[in-house]
């Protein structure tokens, strides 16, 4: 088995830290969600679309984001997101109204935006091809562990702090990262053959932009762009109100007695919500499918486990539901499924995006990509929010797996045509 070498492992750890805090920013926000709801007195549509915002611009300025890592490089553009989100949740902990909530939460997702084009196109650009997998696998497991981890960090401070103070202290660690960022020694480009890189790419002006998007848009990555836009609707929707919807699940297969695990005068009493602490543990499942999905794609086309991964997301969305009702052993297993696998899809995606993207041009091809996975992705809570404040769980889980069987059925077809470019 091949291992990483010292360039390998430096880029590798670089991404991983970097990776790890976006998602630890991204994932806090639904649990955030369940106090704003109570304290601005908000339905959940309007909060979806107030959260909207700081996700769609998380995506849109992928694009941008893409073509500043083509021109610049991924180091600063990592460094400067690192900047960007700690004085997001900086401005989060001052706003006094759900306006400026949204003003907050849209700097983080315009600061947020340039991670993946950059953190990706880094891995695509500086990791040897025979140990990419894995190195997709890891910067994939960090991410999960900032989805799960951070979002428990902040469900625990929530017991004993304002929300505000949480926030507050949440930034820290990213001014911790953006000053180390800058000290990390690797070789970003040491996997690209020089010969595949045109010296004259550079992206200056409209025809310069056109130009690329011709260049990046063959007809396999413009198939391969559909594919992770409907993925990221599934993942942006199903993720948002997840703890809300548990809440119900538990509330009524527990009673409000069965949730009280700490005694009627404890201080924490009030703030425990078990419905958190379920969903970190969906999260933290996902850690493992990151671990799988980055292996598979040493180790089959990736497009193959793509088509797969969906396939069996449509399948956990339409029973979700009547398992979550049925009993708390089947919730469980249906929440285990369910964060294994949606996460398991992240690395097998990355790949397939490395895999029909020109190498002088991976930093506008994951700009693209995640423009469609967290930018139109973003309508994902905006659709979810709706169908739940005016129809029921069960709807929301059919709509999601509508988005899965689309996803699935673009993957298949890319696997037929024989991987074409």
């Amino acid at each position: 088995m091949v291992a990483l070498n010292a360039n390998d492992r430096s880029i590798t750890g670089f991404v991983m830290v970097a990776h790890g805090l976006v998602h630890t920013y991204e994932l806090s926000i639904p649990i955030l969600m369940t106090i704003w709801l109570l304290e601005f007195s908000v339905t959940a549509a309007v909060l979806g679309a107030v959260v909207t915002v700081g996700y769609g611009l998380f995506g849109v300025g992928a694009l941008p984001g893409g073509l500043l890592v083509d021109r610049y490089g991924s180091r600063p553009l990592i460094v400067w997101c690192l900047l960007g989100m700690a004085v997001s949740f900086v401005l989060l902990g001052l706003s006094p109204n759900v306006v400026t909530i949204a003003l907050a939460l849209g700097v983080w997702g315009i600061a947020a935006s340039v991670y993946h084009p950059a953190g990706l196109a880094l891995i695509s650009n500086g990791v040897r091809d025979d140990v990419r997998g894995t190195a997709f696998a890891y910067h994939g497991m960090a991410g999960n562990a900032g989805i799960a981890f951070g979002p428990l960090v902040t469900a625990v401070l929530l017991l004993a702090f304002d929300w505000r103070l949480v926030v507050t202290a949440l930034a820290i660690p990213a001014f911790v990262a953006a000053a180390a960022g800058l000290l990390v020694d690797f070789d970003e480009s040491a996997a690209i053959d020089s010969s595949q890189v045109d010296d004259e790419s550079s992206i200056d002006s409209l025809a310069a932009f056109l130009g690329g998007t011709r260049h990046v848009f063959t007809a396999g990555f413009a198939l391969v762009f559909v594919i992770v836009m409907f993925n990221g609707l599934y993942y942006r929707g199903v993720l948002t109100f997840l703890p809300e919807l548990l809440d119900d699940f538990l509330t009524a297969l527990l009673g409000d007695v069965g949730l009280e695990f700490f005694g009627p005068d404890s201080p924490f009493a009030e703030e425990f919500d078990l419905a958190q602490y379920v969903y970190v543990g969906l999260l933290t499942v996902g850690i493992g499918g990151q671990y799988l999905g980055g292996k598979l794609t040493d180790r089959m086309p990736p497009e193959r486990g793509v088509a797969i991964a969906l396939f069996i997301l449509v399948a956990i969305a339409l029973v979700y539901v009547p398992a979550a009702e049925a009993s708390l052993l089947t919730l469980a297993a249906a929440s285990v499924a369910l964060g294994f696998v949606l996460f398991a899809l992240q690395p097998l995606t990355q790949a397939t995006i490395a895999k029909y993207s020109p190498p002088d041009s991976r930093g506008l091809s994951f700009g693209y990509t995640y423009l469609g996975i967290f930018g139109v992705g973003a309508l994902g809570a905006t659709v979810v929010g709706a169908v739940l404040t005016y129809a029921s769980p069960l709807a929301v889980f059919v709509v999601l797996a509508g988005f899965a069987v689309v996803g699935c059925s673009l993957a298949t077809v890319l696997v037929a045509r024989g991987g074409f470019h």
